[in-house]
């Protein structure tokens, strides 16, 4: 009997989260570990409150927010905390996978070549503004993430279509080998066999974020900023994997950067541990919203530090 019982509460857990999606009630936030755990259970399946159909743009919200991950990790993975607190103050959420290799193996996105994974951006934003009306969206990324977008505002003719691009620890100006280890190793250290991946397969996405690479030198040739679209930049100064961590900051007109520890300095947090953060996740909110340059997050919950 109580297999039986078991067995059905597995079979209407996703009818119940449905339910609950649909009428509004809030969702919870996601903490590093449930991010862990999905990303590699379900790394096709988007992140609690993102991708609703039929989600239209209220005029407090009226861009619909793309969230893209980071190099060598997933949507499901990445979004966990950010994905439901959008959807509960609001906002139209969409997550996507892009950057694939021939493995197969949906854990480990990002690696593929970034000109190709920004088509894959803009492919995601036609699509996000022809379902939802919007005339704009907003782009939150984490690390790759965070830079990639860029390259579709800036070659690809995207700058019409976004509003602001957000970017968590940027890979702006590449990272040094350290950076890319670092990288390996604080991933290895949760489990994954990067470096078995990577040899094996390959990744251009690892190769042109070095700093001084034939893609980054080519990306900030002509400024790293576009006209109309507003930047803003959140990095910590314990970030093991843009290194140094200035890399991540932005340079040109509109753009303005924000180091978690001009505001909270005993905050640990990393690279990984970034979109857990409380801090990180409250300056996005102040950044899609009112975009307060004198914003100040109340310093109450802190990510994971070094390593992550």
């Amino acid at each position: 009997m109580k297999r039986r019982w078991l067995a059905t509460l597995a079979l209407a857990a996703p009818l119940l989260s449905a339910c609950v999606t649909q009428s509004g009630s809030p969702l919870p936030e996601g903490t590093l570990a449930q991010g862990l755990a999905a990303g590699i259970t379900a790394p096709d399946t988007p992140p609690p409150g993102s991708n609703i159909a039929g989600c239209t743009p209220s005029s407090a919200h009226p861009y619909p927010v793309v969230l893209v991950h980071a190099t060598m990790i997933n949507m499901d993975f990445n979004w966990q905390a950010l994905s439901p607190m959008l959807y509960n103050a609001g906002y139209c959420v969409y997550a996507f996978n892009y950057g694939a290799t021939a493995s197969g193996l949906g854990i480990f996105d990002g690696l593929g070549d970034i000109a190709t994974s920004a088509q894959q951006l803009a492919t995601e934003v036609d699509s996000v503004l022809a379902a939802t009306g919007a005339s704009q969206v907003d782009i939150v990324g984490h690390s790759q993430g965070g830079m990639m977008p860029r390259y579709y505002i800036q070659d690809l003719g995207g700058a019409p279509k976004v509003h602001e691009l957000v970017g968590i620890a940027p890979s702006n100006y590449g990272t040094t080998l350290d950076g890319l280890a670092s990288l390996a190793g604080a991933l290895g250290g949760l489990g994954f066999d990067v470096n078995g991946l990577v040899s094996s397969l390959g990744g251009p996405a690892l190769t042109e974020q070095e700093q001084g690479s034939a893609f980054m030198t080519a990306l900030n040739a002509n400024g790293d900023t576009v006209p109309g679209v507003t930047y803003v930049v959140i990095e910590s100064d314990h970030d093991e994997v843009v290194t140094p961590y200035t890399n991540a900051f932005l340079k040109g007109p509109g753009a303005q950067n924000i180091l978690v520890q001009d505001q909270c300095p005993s905050d640990p947090v990393g690279h990984i541990g970034m979109v857990y953060d409380q801090t990180v996740l409250d300056d996005v909110m102040n950044a899609l919203g009112t975009d307060s340059p004198t914003y100040q997050p109340p310093c109450n919950s802190s990510g994971f530090g070094v390593p992550v």
